[in-house]
């Protein structure tokens, strides 16, 4: 589920009317301002945010910018990207402050639910990855077994956790009242900056308890915990699917502990994602991180700016690029080109990419940030994300000289290929079919471009040179007869001249419709790119 999915249909959908019209009038902009102050207030953005946004984007569209412009509709998009930008955080976007001497402290605030723990894992996975060492730290000292899951999280994603109090947990013999904790969490925070200093880890995430409601009990515990530590951010973690009420928690917490940043969690569990909308733009913090979804990786840094490209279906190419330049290799990306240019592409090769492409995350995320693909989003929710995993295992059965020679593969090696991958004959009959149209295509573009005469390092062949070599040669004969010599070189001036009658033309003067056998060859070769859909399934 795609977030701001139902915002996005709703805002296309507002301005497709728009882009049949040379000139708006203020009828136009009044019913498209309506349907864009529904969208809004049905993902869940606040009331107050919803009608400054709107008297903004309306005061812009009667303007001279709008009015003015060769297309007006263009103009209104354009506008609205730019408010949705400055009530997402414009101008307060910003990475996070890290202490000139080590550690940086960074605290979770937030309510209980809003995916605090996990978040804390994904933060030092994400701060582990750029090059930092962090260590979390369980302060939440009263939820039953958040020091454990705490612990899972960091082992999972390779962080280490301080943990000197086991907290709450199931099955114990402590028995607490309810929002009472078995230690003392102030304590926790305070010895665990000693232990980082000691052991040299440059980054400190706290992670801290949290109740259903706002009450100030969690706050005064959240003040003690930053008194006590003097964080570098406070960062208030707020679920995306909280809705309406995001706002009043939002200026409760920035009331109770004046958090310096927003991470927005759970944005791929809901459609309408208002509280992005409302959070940044009423507390003026901004927003420095979103959680996507379950994985470690599924974390990012918000921009914006690009996040209003999403929600109004302009993509996120940036991002797209920024990911890709992180996780794919330059060097093998060329020599791969040369191998398919050359024809000698194989399994080996192909299983490389796919494991490249599986590092940049899932496809749907990937396709969600292509431009115009809101319109294929019931395609993309059907996707199957496991159909890498079956293509690989089909690829894994294979010998290695299979993968380097796939021409090989006859029907008893597509059987033993079968049996070992567990999946039917059938389907290893369709990867190869896909694989060898892929093939071809890929050959014969090479081929058509070598054909070309004039074309930077794809000039013909030594054989095709000989060929063409001994026709010249041979198209120098000329006639014994005096009257057939005269109509060859009649024709021969004709051709050259360009005239009437002629057979052939001047490069100059080419009779209409009429193409070079190169040219023509080429067209043909090209025509049938059914390798490279099929390749992909479609």
């Amino acid at each position: 589920m795609a977030a701001f999915s139902s915002l996005t249909d709703r805002l296309t959908g507002a301005f497709k009317n728009l882009r049949s019209k040379g000139k708006l009038s203020e009828s136009d902009i009044d019913g498209t301002i309506r349907e864009i102050r529904r969208a809004l207030l049905d993902a869940d953005v606040s009331l107050d945010v919803v009608r400054s946004f709107t008297a903004r984007v309306r005061e812009r569209a009667l303007g001279a910018e709008v009015s003015e412009a060769l297309n007006p509709a263009q103009q209104v998009v354009k506008i609205v990207n730019e408010e949705l930008t400055n009530i997402l955080g414009a101008g307060v976007d910003r990475p996070l402050n890290f202490a000139k001497r080590p550690p940086t402290i960074i605290m979770l605030a937030g309510l209980q639910g809003a995916g605090k723990t996990t978040l804390a894992g994904k933060l030092g996975y994400w701060l582990k990855d750029t090059g930092h060492t962090p260590l979390l730290v369980a302060c939440d000292l009263q939820r039953p077994n958040a020091v454990t899951q705490l612990q899972v999280v960091g082992e999972r994603a390779g962080v280490p956790v301080y943990a000197p109090e086991p907290g709450v947990q199931t099955g114990s013999s402590d028995v607490v009242s309810p929002g009472q904790a078995t230690g003392d969490p102030v304590k926790v925070a305070r010895d665990s900056i000693e232990y980082a200093k000691s052991k040299l880890y440059d980054v400190v995430i706290i992670d801290t308890a949290g109740r259903l409601g706002v009450d100030e009990e969690l706050m005064k515990q959240a003040r003690d915990i930053r008194d006590a530590v003097h964080p570098n951010e406070v960062l208030f973690v707020i679920d995306a699917m909280i809705g309406q009420d995001a706002v009043n928690t939002a200026k409760a917490f920035d009331e109770g502990v004046d958090f310096t940043g927003v991470v927005l969690s759970k944005l791929d569990g809901d459609t309408r994602g208002g509280a992005a909308l409302s959070v940044a733009s009423v507390t003026g913090k901004p927003i420095l991180f979103a959680s996507t979804g379950e994985g470690l990786k599924d974390f990012e840094v918000f921009h914006p700016d690009r996040m209003a490209s999403r929600i109004l279906d302009m993509g996120d190419v940036l991002t797209l690029i920024e990911q890709a330049e992180r996780q794919f290799d330059e060097k093998q990306a060329r020599e791969t080109m040369n191998k398919m240019s050359e024809g000698e592409f194989g399994f080996d090769d192909f299983i490389q990419q796919l494991e490249q492409l599986r590092k940049l995350g899932s496809m749907k995320k990937l396709l969600g940030m292509i431009p115009g693909m809101a319109q294929y989003r019931q395609q993309i929710d059907q996707l199957d994300e496991h159909e890498i995993d079956r293509t690989e295992a089909i690829i894994y059965s294979m010998t290695p000289e299979e993968r380097r020679n796939p021409s090989i593969i006859n029907g008893s090696r597509r059987a033993r290929i079968a049996y070992g991958c567990g999946r039917t004959v059938s389907d290893v009959n369709n990867l190869l079919d896909r694989f060898n149209q892929a093939a071809k295509m890929m050959k014969r573009m090479s081929s058509g471009m070598s054909g070309i005469p004039g074309v930077p390092g794809y000039g013909s062949s030594k054989k095709a040179k000989g060929k063409a070599a001994k026709k010249g040669k041979k198209g120098k004969s000329k006639s014994g007869n005096p009257m057939k010599r005269e109509a060859e070189e009649k024709a021969l001036r004709q051709r050259l001249s360009g005239g009437a009658g002629a057979s052939g033309g001047s490069a100059f003067m080419k009779p209409a419709g009429q193409q070079t056998p190169d040219l023509q060859q080429l067209q043909s070769q090209l025509g049938d790119l059914g390798g490279l859909n099929g390749m992909f399934g479609r």
